[in-house]
């Protein structure tokens, strides 16, 4: 399985944006360390816009032509159907649930399998969620302090598009989320008119 590896904070300064999520992650980040900081062509910062979008999922890029396609396809307008389908991916959902305290730390869970989607183990991160789906800890990982922790913490007010049962470990996507309610800061825009050159 192909995974983004490498130092993250570092990423996140040349990006210029915290797509990691870690509150520590801009600390060292100063004028100047950041592309957005040099004056880029149209292409480039399209091109920046595009490598936030990727990084902040973790998604790699063939996977992530693959959305944008999909999202091309899409009789929905484009930049919103993209972001809702990276949106929907499990890990990303598991990270939004607050099964975990980052998209990374989600992505393992799913893959070393604790968590079931509507009663199913499912170990691909990329796993498309649709409305209704239930996810829930497995029985055997309710043991894990840290899954605990982090469920009863995690999303102590979760999105309008989440519905969780803390006493069961278990949170719902009741319907689909909206582009205003997904907490990043993107201009799909700019990655839409990037690939449709």
């Amino acid at each position: 399985m192909a995974k983004m590896m490498g130092p993250r904070f570092k990423t996140a300064r040349r990006l210029g944006l915290n797509v990691v999520g870690h509150p520590k992650a801009m600390n060292r980040a100063k004028r100047g360390t950041s592309r957005a900081d040099k004056k880029l062509s149209e292409y480039g910062v399209q091109l920046l816009e595009k490598q936030r979008l990727r990084t902040y999922y973790g998604v790699l890029e063939k996977q992530f032509v693959r959305y944008v396609d999909k999202a091309m396809k899409s009789k929905e307008q484009t930049g919103a159907m993209l972001l809702n389908l990276l949106e929907k991916r499990l890990d990303n959902m598991a990270y939004r649930m607050g099964f975990a305290s980052s998209i990374r730390q989600a992505r393992q869970l799913v893959s070393h399998g604790h968590l079931l989607v509507n009663g199913k183990k499912i170990d691909i991160p990329s796993y498309g969620l649709s409305v209704g789906d239930v996810v829930e800890l497995r029985e055997k990982s309710r043991k894990t302090e840290m899954f605990v922790e982090n469920f009863n913490n995690l999303s102590a007010s979760p999105l309008g598009y989440i519905s969780k049962d803390v006493e069961n470990f278990k949170a719902t996507l009741v319907r689909e989320p909206q582009r205003e309610e997904l907490p990043i800061e993107i201009n799909e825009q700019l990655i839409v008119e990037y690939y449709s050159k």
